[in-house]
């Protein structure tokens, strides 16, 4: 019987700490708490991440490993793919009625938020492969 592949507290505290700063990112970015991000939808958007990786980075430190590889890791993956998306979405064709981030692909808070994105994705992508082996 093989054991399912568990996570070190390191890694989850990496992960957990790269959740936490991408909510800061997105804090910062519609202006602090509660912010100004026009229209509703965008900052309503920017408030549900916000949430969901503050409530990951605690799952990721404190949750018992089974929850952690099922729930912590899948939606780290989620926090990470959802802002890189909108990235995309943003700068490129735009997003209805919001236009302000359009060709400012270079930004300096957006760059770091990539950054910080894809280094989420990365760690959570091996955490969730790692573990469908283990469990293989």
């Amino acid at each position: 019987m093989r054991v399912a592949f568990r996570a070190r507290y390191p890694t989850r505290m990496c992960a957990a700490l790269l959740c936490l700063a991408v909510a800061w990112i997105h804090v910062q970015d519609q202006g602090g708490f509660p912010g100004n991000r026009t229209p509703d939808y965008v900052g309503i958007g920017y408030y549900m991440l916000e949430a969901a990786a503050i409530l990951c980075a605690v799952l990721l430190i404190v949750g018992r490993p089974d929850m952690l590889l099922r729930g912590g890791w899948l939606l780290s993956l989620g926090i990470g793919i959802g802002p890189v998306a909108g990235y995309l979405l943003s700068r490129g064709p735009g997003l209805p009625d919001y236009t302000d981030d359009r060709g400012k692909w270079l930004e300096p808070l957006g760059v770091a938020s990539l950054a910080v994105e894809g280094t989420l994705i990365t760690l959570a992508t091996i955490a969730v492969l790692k573990d469908r082996k283990s469990r293989s």
